[in-house]
């Protein structure tokens, strides 16, 4: 570690236990195992240029302090199945958390809302009082009826589960196998009740393992187009702003054939004929590996991650995508690289004379904290922090390559935690979620909503990279900080 990287290090350092020492004794403890500052790797691990998977991660928040983490029924509805559009998800529960997750994460999708596409849609069984006493499996029943004759041309339904359901015992299994029989289609029911686990990653879990129980282990229900040897899956792209689609233009480009993608824009018969792919692309790790591991396990199916945030990213991931396939796919990976380069070109010329040398802090969910590091690189800006709501150790242990040594490490950092290093390192900018966003910029911070894009996008690929360059800038160098000075920054009068 160079000594800038080493002075870094320890105020960084002293940044934490100055932090730390606000906490009562037991929970000053807990906390330290989840902040730490970024170390050089070890002599004998030179692939990767820092470490930080010592960070504790996937425990449970102290009770009392503010957790920026969701749970395990947003990890599945508002993640995992509700980007699924020819789909009706009903929230089995209180109406509160069917409208608190409508209209989901902005993912974007083609159809006709109401008709043959339901994700922006709230449907839910509206638990009352006496629903909770003698239980809602009846209220199910009857809303699925109602679902098949309002919506008529829906695939299928999920039945997500909110907290009162693993109380009182309703058996969606039971009324979900009934159901489906009576109107001949897929119903999968989702044990994601929002008290299980330690945040939303529970619900991830979940999910993909719904997905592999009521979709995938339903033999001869695949329809499609016949098997061909480029066939891929996009898996883990919930089609952010448009996402998706540009990282599909890329990987068509190249000569594959996207059969699947999951789950943003996705359909469940693209689900049901995932396993006749030859390959698996990742994109949210935390979110999606479990089902990759499963159709690995049980179709033979490799399964691999990639990064479409920021051209070095972009082209490194193209051409380890492309050495899975033919020489074929190689050339056109390079000429695809190619075609693009005027574009990167122009992007960096414009914009990174006005970003060099800006400084970030990140907290997001559970990839964005690793994965936009490398946009940001791109464009000569240097991560000061970064952390994750709902990461495990691999995630940590992946982030190391991506990151410098000296950079602060927060993971599940609470409102007060953040608040306090955002003060004290001042960032020129912050990417985070929308609780986070106004008290930032009330200190006179920039900030973009990494979450879902501020309502921009797309940012993957090289088309989304020009936008992600443009709306750093516009967040960054914006005159509105010009017009006014921070309270604690004016003389007494």
């Amino acid at each position: 570690m160079d000594s800038m990287n080493a002075d870094t290090a320890e105020m960084r350092e002293q940044l934490i236990e100055e932090v730390l020492a606000a906490y009562p004794d037991k929970s000053r403890k807990k906390r330290q195992k989840h902040l730490a500052v970024a170390q050089p790797a070890p002599a004998d691990d030179p692939a990767i240029a820092s470490k930080c998977d010592g960070v504790k991660s996937n425990i449970k928040s102290l009770p009392g302090v503010m957790t920026i983490r969701g749970c395990a029924y947003a990890g599945s509805k508002g993640v995992v199945w509700g980007p699924v559009k020819d789909m009706v998800h009903i929230s089995h529960g209180p109406v509160g958390c069917g409208q608190y997750s409508w209209s989901q994460r902005r993912n974007y999708y083609t159809g006709t809302t109401g008709v043959d596409s339901f994700v922006t849609m709230q449907i839910t069984t509206d638990f009352q009082e006496k629903d909770i006493v003698f239980g809602g499996d009846k209220k199910l029943d009857k809303v699925i009826d109602e679902i098949a004759e309002l919506f008529p041309l829906a695939k299928g339904i999920s039945v997500q589960s909110e907290c009162p359901i693993g109380l009182i015992g309703d058996d969606i299994e039971a009324v979900s196998r009934k159901k489906a029989k009576e109107i001949g289609k897929t119903i999968v029911p989702v044990r994601c009740e929002g008290f299980r686990g330690v945040s939303q990653s529970l619900g991830h879990h979940i999910a993909n393992d719904s997905i592999r129980d009521w979709v995938l282990e339903k033999e001869g229900t695949a329809t499609g187009p016949q098997p061909g040897p480029y066939d891929i899956n996009i898996v883990g792209d919930y089609n952010i702003g448009g996402d998706a689609w540009a990282s599909r233009r890329l990987l068509e480009e190249m000569g594959l054939r996207v059969v699947g993608n999951w789950s943003g824009d996705a359909t469940l018969a693209e689900m049901e004929r995932a396993p006749k792919a030859k390959l698996n692309l990742i994109h949210c790790y935390r979110s999606m590996n479990y089902i990759c591991r499963y159709m690995e396990e049980k179709y033979g199916i490799p399964w691999m991650e990639y990064n479409f945030f920021g051209p070095s990213q972009i082209a490194a991931s193209l051409r380890a995508v492309a050495q899975k396939f033919d020489e074929t796919i190689q050339e056109n990976a390079e000429k695809v690289i190619a075609k693009y380069q005027p574009l990167v070109d122009a992007v960096l010329a414009k914009y990174r004379p006005r970003l060099e040398g800006k400084s970030v802090m990140l907290y997001v969910g559970g990839l964005r904290p690793r994965h936009v590091v490398t946009a940001y690189d791109d464009l000569g800006m240097v991560i000061a922090g970064t952390g994750y709501e709902f990461a495990h150790a691999d995630d940590y242990k992946r982030t190391g390559e991506f990151i410098k040594e000296g950079t602060l490490i927060y993971d599940d950092v609470t409102g007060y935690e953040l608040e306090k290093f955002v003060e004290k390192i001042r960032p020129d900018l912050v990417g985070s979620g929308i609780k986070e966003k106004y008290p930032v910029q009330k200190m006179g911070i920039p900030f973009r909503q990494m979450h879902s894009w501020d309502y921009s996008g797309p940012y993957h690929g090289y088309d989304g990279f020009a936008i992600f360059a443009r709306d750093m800038d516009l967040a960054i160098n914006n005159p509105v900080w010009d017009l006014f000075s921070a309270p604690w920054g004016e003389k007494a009068a």
